[in-house]
């Protein structure tokens, strides 16, 4: 029997404290201002090595892509043509994060495989290098490689790192529906949309100040997906009546988070929106950055 190596890379999910949208670029791309932080809802990846110089996808989730498509594949692809690696893997790929829910799983599973891989194949790289490659993947990509909390702007490429916010609970709710980012960048009008203050959102980051942390939360993007998917504009009112201290939309959506301070006011918050929705959970913001 062929012993093979496998190692564990965990991929935490992001929110969006705050995400502003400039301009159009040239090159079709918006120019984005985001204040992101992961939070404690991760995939596993598994990354196995094989006799056979190929890339394959294993997951149990019939929304992930095994081919091509799926941005860990795209990871491993762009690794192997860089460095030329003639080893082939598996990517197993343990879904806890939704799909196409806003939360950047899938940017944060080709994170973890560019960081896997980095160990895997003894490439010696480091997470400035890796996040310049993930730039090239995807645009959360690159914020997703360091984790932590960050200001990203370009298209997504260009990572400030910030503090961890002030730790409180994250509740997110996600209705049974999926969101095509495209459509809605390709439905925002910027003359209409009311812009987040990213430096007063630094600066209640830094200042460790929960509660201004929570006035100054905003995405540009909602004013699309609420229009076209009115069960986000329903969690997101549900959210507030329950008490969360502050709610926002994630990225492009359909989910929903609310900030909340208190363990008392949790689980009734918690339990109001698991009375209509199936897809809900309790977790902590992460702040820190991944080691090198």
């Amino acid at each position: 029997m062929v012993n093979t190596l496998t190692i564990f890379i965990k991929a935490p999910a992001k929110i969006n404290l705050t995400l502003d949208v400039l301009n159009k670029r040239p090159d079709g791309y918006h120019e984005v201002e985001m204040i992101m932080t992961t939070i404690d809802l991760s995939d596993r990846i598994g990354l196995s090595e094989i006799s056979e110089n190929e890339i394959r996808i294993n997951s149990q989730n019939r929304y992930v892509p095994d081919d091509q498509r799926n941005l860990a594949y795209q990871a491993a692809k762009v690794l192997k043509e860089k460095y030329d690696i003639k080893q082939g893997v598996t990517i197993t790929i343990d879904k806890a994060i939704p799909v196409a829910a806003g939360l950047a799983g899938g940017s944060s599973d080709a994170a973890a495989t560019l960081r896997g891989l980095n160990k895997l194949w003894g490439l010696g790289l480091s997470l400035d290098e890796l996040a310049k490659i993930g730039a090239e993947i995807g645009s959360d990509v690159a914020f997703c490689v360091y984790g932590g909390t960050a200001m990203a702007k370009g298209r997504g490429e260009k990572i400030t790192h910030l503090s961890a916010p002030p730790n409180c609970w994250v509740i997110l709710a996600k209705p049974l529906i999926g969101v095509s980012t495209a459509d809605v960048y390709r439905n925002l009008d910027l003359s209409s949309v009311r812009h987040p203050n990213s430096q007063a959102m630094i600066n209640a980051i830094n200042g460790g100040d929960y509660h201004s942390v929570c006035k100054e939360i905003g995405n540009v993007l909602e004013s699309v997906t609420l229009k076209m998917h009115p069960e986000v504009q329903h969690i997101k009112e549900q959210m507030e009546r329950f008490g969360a201290d502050a709610v926002l939309m994630s990225g492009s959506g359909p989910t929903v988070f609310g900030l909340v301070q208190y363990d008392s006011r949790l689980q009734r918050i918690y339990n109001g929106l698991r009375g209509f929705c199936d897809q809900v959970f309790a977790v902590r913001m992460l702040g820190d950055r991944f080691s090198e």
